[in-house]
């Protein structure tokens, strides 16, 4: 199966600039795709335009993913409603370097041509103004420009000089790559198309090539709601941002009208096996556990990924939670009944167990503390207690990042102690 046919059946192609792009990418070709650092991190609508580029790379194509350390300055203005708040120099490459870092371990797979990490600062940083001007802005039209969506959108609201030029900046883009790497298509969410149409134009006029241009439909969900960094609860690939078992559980709570869906777009799994998964949906969402499996490794790595799986089979299966590191448990006991306790009481004898059963609520009363732990009802960081009685104790040993504590009662109870 060629490039454009993979691409096809994964619902990957929204939009092309020729009829046989299938054509050109039967022939290995280097493509970019952009990523503005205008936030921290990259976000899950990210996702998308990085596997559109991991897929074609599996198919022998070079990928230039560009960091735009320029136009980050200025913003697209693309699905915005209003003017974006302008970030300084220092932030912005403070940002790149994060979006270097993540790209990076995004396609450590190897699987595919050599990534070569590319920032439009190396030559929109040089460009001087009248020559811009002059050898740049004479080839687009006002007329036409208005006409494009991201514009468009803001003509109520207002557009300011800044975001009005940045189609023009990122038509350079695609002139440079071309120039100084080959590049001869650029791939993007279907936002985008108004910006790729414009640089497939001016590297034409500059340079008489003929490239191309490729999107691909946003990240949403079944009810059309885009997935940005903008969005209420937005998901980051930043692991302190969206923990990485946040980041799991967010994938794992797909619903079934999307799964299928965001297994052909967002992983590398053969066809047989997605529709597979697709039909057999069930109490086991093993449709979603490989969907949040498959991109939790990609983006935080095999070791984030083993320590997510040990939190959810300790914390629901039984295991010791000592092997997980307390920043998981963090994420994963963010919802648990949780107290703060003074570090002294776990000094010296320690803590009594029926004390803190009681007080973080897993037990109504002392009384009843002591029954669940006779009856075996009780379990430490993971760990089902036999033989305690009412004097057990824990102490500092006990606690996990010298931090915390976790008790359960029953087999999906949590709750956390911490220690102050």
């Amino acid at each position: 199966m060629g490039a454009f046919e993979e691409l096809s059946w994964r619902g990957l192609v929204a939009q092309s600039t020729v009829e046989n792009i299938g054509e050109v990418l039967s022939k290995p070709q280097t493509i970019y795709s952009g990523f503005d650092p205008t936030a921290a991190s990259l976000h899950a609508g990210s996702l998308l335009p990085l596997m559109l580029l991991a897929h074609l790379r599996r198919h022998g194509h070079h990928v230039l993913p560009l960091l735009g350390g320029a136009t980050g300055m200025i913003g697209d203005p693309s699905g915005k409603s209003s003017e974006r708040s302008l970030l300084d120099l220092e932030k912005v490459r403070a940002n790149t370097e994060k979006f270097r870092a993540q790209i990076e371990r995004f396609f450590a797979d190897g699987e595919g041509p050599p990534v070569r990490v590319v920032d439009n600062l190396d030559w929109l940083g040089e460009v001087r103004l009248l020559d811009f001007l002059r050898d740049i802005g004479k080839h687009f039209s006002v007329n036409q420009m208005i006409q494009r969506d991201s514009v468009q959108a803001r003509l109520e609201s207002g557009i300011s000089y800044t975001e009005f030029s940045y189609m023009l900046l990122q038509a350079y883009d695609f002139h440079e790559l071309n120039r100084r790497h080959g590049c001869r298509l650029q791939v993007g969410g279907s936002d985008q198309w108004g910006n790729i149409v414009s640089g497939v134009d001016l590297v034409r006029r500059l340079s008489g090539d003929t490239v191309y241009g490729l999107t691909a439909p946003l990240l949403t969900n079944s009810e059309g709601k885009k997935y940005g960094k903008s969005e209420k609860g937005a998901v980051y690939l930043d692991p302190g941002l969206t923990s990485p078992f946040d980041f799991y559980q967010f994938w794992f709570n797909s619903a079934d009208a999307d799964v299928g869906r965001f297994l052909r777009w967002l992983t590398v799994r053969e066809r047989e096996e997605i529709e597979a998964l697709e039909a057999s949906p069930g109490a086991e969402r093993r449709a979603q556990r490989a969907l949040a499996e498959d991109l939790t490794r990609r983006v935080h790595g095999a070791t984030a990924l083993g320590e997510v799986l040990r939190a959810l089979e300790s914390l629901f299966g039984g295991g010791d939670l000592r092997a997980v590191s307390g920043a998981i448990l963090d994420s994963a006991l963010a919802a648990a009944p949780s107290i703060t306790v003074d570090r002294a009481r776990f000094e010296g004898e320690g803590a009594l167990l029926v004390d803190l059963l009681a007080e973080v609520g897993a037990c109504p009363s002392k009384s009843d503390a002591r029954r669940q732990l006779a009856a075996g009802a009780i379990a430490v960081n993971g760990t089902p207690l036999s033989g305690a009685t009412a004097e057990t104790r824990l102490t500092l040993a006990d606690l996990i990042d010298g931090r915390l504590v976790v008790l359960r009662r029953g087999k999906r109870n949590n709750y956390v102690v911490r220690v102050g």
